[in-house]
């Protein structure tokens, strides 16, 4: 299944901020996450996950910092911060009127199937 490049970039910042609230992490371990969580279908490139972090961290999201990893690497590891806390919220507001307006519409007795 291809996602829309809209879809996509409406959906990366809540997502993101969603599994770095679960507990520190760096940018392959978001990766993972997501794929994970989508079974498969949202498959991240570090050309879209680095971007997005470092503009989370420049909005107060994100705090990072460099931490050498189990395996000698050196990486920088991302954790939520009180004003990410808050946009968790506000988002997961939004998401939900989002989807229950797309419920209603989709689940009327109307057929949508493609003629």
């Amino acid at each position: 299944m291809n996602l829309s490049k809209d879809l996509m970039a409406a959906s990366s910042t809540p997502i993101v901020l969603g599994v770095i609230a679960e507990g520190e992490t760096y940018g392959y371990e978001i990766v993972k996450r997501v794929e994970q969580l989508s079974g498969g279908i949202l498959t991240w490139t570090d050309g879209m996950m680095y971007p997005l972090l470092h503009r989370l961290e420049k909005q107060g999201y994100l705090v990072a910092r460099w931490r050498l990893a189990d395996s000698g690497r050196k990486r920088k590891y991302y954790a939520i911060t009180d004003l990410g806390k808050q946009a968790i919220l506000e988002q997961r507001q939004q998401w939900q009127v989002i989807n229950n307006a797309l419920n209603t519409l989709w689940n009327n007795p109307y057929d949508f199937q493609p003629a």
